[in-house]
């Protein structure tokens, strides 16, 4: 063998033992899935794959590589995954010398906002033959995407529930009496009319007639009636002449009172429905037996036959049940005329202690001053101390300035009066979620209703959660920031920009979110001019737009905000 041969074979023995000494890692070794990583229902969540070429894992060593996304101020660490040469005894994931290999697994951090600016790295702790060895720490992404967090900022745009008054200027009301008549007889007698109740009757006739400011009396109904005995013709016969002495005796107290009262009349010959009312709610021994002829005939003739065949049945009957059908019920029709708007201002202004809660109520429905909103429903706790609905009302005026601690404390007090009202949990439930909170937004919202306020409030809450198709359901229609926010976390970004150009009350997060579509949709020119949009109406949001990845694409432009 000459001597450069051996020369030759000892370089390359000198060049492999180097080799397998020596361990190097690359960034090009390592792929990460989002790049930047996005923020969804709280979680920041990675797909992590390595590739490592021939020749590059050395066969004794083990390395634990783990993720770390690191920001000012703060990191936070994944699940660590371990790897083994091929001459490594373990449990690793193992990577052969000569061949290489390939390794993927997934993790996630819980989101935290410092992570919009931050990088994710690969650290190794690596050994060779147990010694350690140390391998530098490689670059995966830069920044995390938070489109989805911005749930919180929606919430605090969502429409609120309000706790409704119960004012009615007007209310129909209805008085009655009876003029009970004796068997087979049509005679108004003067004992009937002289009772408490008919004379009670007559008296708020003529009461509601002459005071028109606070009374309007529709009309006296009159509805006449004969028991289901003694066959159709003849009751059919003794029923209408009830009712036209009825109606006789009623004109004449009209005439008397000078109210010019309208009557509505009727009869009805056998009253085979009052009748089995009646039985139903008696203590008769057989009143089953009864009932089920009732059921098991038509015919007023068979019904009539069959039950007095029942001849010990029939006399209690004919002494508990039957003379209380034998009658004329005289119903006075009337309204109550509240307090108009103009009074009930006035009323509120010269002394609001005459307003009932319900005037109180209704009486911040009639200003869109929020001052003054804010001091009528005051006064309504203050006068009312025991309803929870001003306090409720209260909230919701502090969480639309965005004082969430005053609303939180009116939400409370207000659920301390009524746990179980359900426009009190669907704003808690709104507001948790503009603090942050889709935890404790989750149990309020769940006794928050069907209603639409706390649709929209699911909808948000769904958001939070990362369950979008599910916030698109619940938002659907709704032509809100966060119906839009959803359609963007879908990828619908022309979906997004219709609704956000629907948007009843725009702000600076409308603004916002058409600059992350447009973004989307590479329209540089959208990006910018929504952006300064959003800047205008809240000037936080430049800080923000400048740190977004959702703009990295777009950083040249954004220099001019």
């Amino acid at each position: 063998m000459s001597k450069s041969f051996r020369f030759a074979l000892f370089c390359a023995g000198v060049l492999m033992f180097a080799s397998c000494k020596n361990m190097q890692v690359k960034d090009e070794y390592f792929t990460v899935n989002p790049d930047p990583l996005e923020a969804k229902g709280g979680q920041v969540e990675y797909k992590v794959t390595g590739t490592f070429p021939s020749k590059s894992f050395v066969k004794k060593v083990v390395c634990t590589a783990t993720p770390e996304l690191r920001w000012n101020g703060g990191s936070v660490k994944g699940e660590p995954v371990t790897l083994q040469g091929e001459k490594v005894q373990g449990n690793g994931k193992v990577i052969e010398w000569k061949e290489g290999g390939s390794f993927t697994y997934n993790g996630n951090f819980k989101y935290q906002p410092e992570m919009a600016e931050s990088e994710l790295v690969l650290t190794f702790n690596a050994t060779k033959n147990g010694k350690p060895i140390e391998l530098a720490p490689v670059h995966l992404a830069y920044g995390v995407k938070a489109t989805g967090e911005l749930y919180s900022q929606t919430a605090k745009g969502a429409n609120t529930a309000d706790s409704k008054d119960a004012y009615q200027r007007i209310i129909k009301k209805a008085q009655d009496a009876d003029i009970m008549f004796v068997i087979q007889q049509a005679n108004v007698r003067s004992s009937e009319t002289g009772k408490t109740e008919v004379k009670d009757l007559i008296q708020a006739l003529k009461d509601y007639t002459a005071d028109t400011k606070n009374y309007a009396v529709d009309n006296i109904e009159i509805s006449a009636y004969a028991s289901p005995d003694g066959g159709v013709k003849l009751n059919d016969k003794l029923a209408s002449q009830r009712e036209a002495n009825a109606v006789k005796y009623a004109q004449n107290e009209i005439k008397k009172a000078k109210t010019g009262t309208s009557i509505e009349s009727s009869y009805t010959a056998q009253d085979w429905d009052n009748f089995q009312k009646l039985v139903q709610a008696s203590n008769l021994q057989d009143k089953d037996l009864i009932l089920r002829i009732l059921s098991m005939y038509n015919d007023p003739e068979r019904r009539e036959a069959e039950i007095k065949n029942l001849s010990a049945v029939y006399k209690n009957l004919a002494s508990d049940i039957l003379p209380l059908l034998r009658k004329a019920r005289l119903t006075l029709n009337y309204q109550i005329i509240g307090r108009s708007d103009d009074e009930i201002k006035d009323t509120y202004k010269s002394n609001a202690s005459a307003l009932s809660l319900e005037e109180l109520l209704y009486a911040a429905t009639l200003t869109e001053d929020k001052a003054e909103k804010k001091a009528i429903y005051t006064t309504a706790t203050r006068n009312f101390p025991n309803d929870y609905r001003a306090f409720n009302n209260l909230g919701e005026l502090a969480f639309k300035d965005g004082d969430f601690a005053t609303a939180e404390s009116n939400y409370k007090k207000a659920l301390s009066l009524n746990a179980t009202a359900q426009e009190v949990n669907t704003n808690m439930g709104l507001l948790c979620l503009a603090q942050g909170k889709p935890a404790d937004a989750q149990t309020y919202l769940s006794k928050g209703g069907q209603g639409k306020e706390v649709q929209e409030a699911l909808g948000n809450l769904y958001i939070a959660q990362g369950q979008y198709e599910r916030a698109l359901t619940a938002l659907k229609g709704s032509n809100t920031n966060a119906e839009a926010l959803a359609m963007i976390m879908t990828n619908d970004y022309s979906g997004a920009k219709r609704v956000l150009d629907a948007v009843k009350n725009a702000d600076a997060n409308t603004a916002y979110l058409a600059a992350v579509a447009a973004a989307n949709t590479n329209d540089a020119a959208a990006v910018v001019q929504n952006l300064r949009k959003a800047i205008s109406m809240d000037a936080s949001l430049k800080a923000k737009a400048l740190a977004d990845k959702e703009f990295y694409k777009f950083q040249s432009q954004l220099s001019s905000l």
